[in-house]
């Protein structure tokens, strides 16, 4: 059984499905930041997710910029991993009762995200570069610059004090 829903015989059709991907993930994401600020206990937890939806929606943008230079459709494609991660937030945010430890468990799943659109853009960027798409990999630059800003703010959360307040 193949990965990808038809067979991928170049660098350019990769990165296009790898495209769609995060194109959905991105889509996936802006549904998911208000359910967790909703329920961050902390003022400053909150605002870092509503700060970052308005930055999601500036990614979605910049995505389908990306797909109208490279001349191609815009669509996302189911991404189980991204699915996945969200779930299991989901899952775990209803299994914590304390607000201090959710606030922690949030903050955690909030990285997981990060870490995998970190993923995602650094080889699209590697990859648009690689096939002389230097305008794509700039738009894919400034999203992968924004993911790692917004990892660096959670941990940075975490660190000053969200984590001392769950243990």
């Amino acid at each position: 059984m193949s990965l990808f829903s038809k067979d991928i015989t170049s660098l350019d059709e990769l990165f296009v499905h790898q495209l769609r991907d995060i194109y959905y993930a991105e889509n996936q994401i802006l549904k998911a930041l208000p359910k967790m600020a909703e329920k961050a206990n902390s003022a400053p937890l909150a605002e870092a997710f509503r700060n970052h939806l308005a930055e999601t929606k500036e990614h979605v943008n910049r995505l389908e910029e990306v797909f109208e230079l490279h001349g191609v459709q815009v669509k996302g494609v189911d991404c189980p991993a991204i699915d996945g991660i969200i779930e299991e937030a989901d899952d775990v945010a209803g299994d914590v009762d304390d607000s201090a430890v959710l606030d922690a468990a949030l903050i955690a799943s909030g990285q997981a995200v990060e870490h995998y659109e970190m993923a995602r853009y650094g080889t699209l960027v590697a990859w648009a570069k690689q096939l002389g798409r230097d305008d794509c990999a700039a738009l894919l630059q400034q999203n992968l610059d924004e993911e790692g800003a917004a990892d660096k703010k959670l941990s940075a959360l975490a660190e000053g004090g969200v984590n001392a307040r769950a243990a």
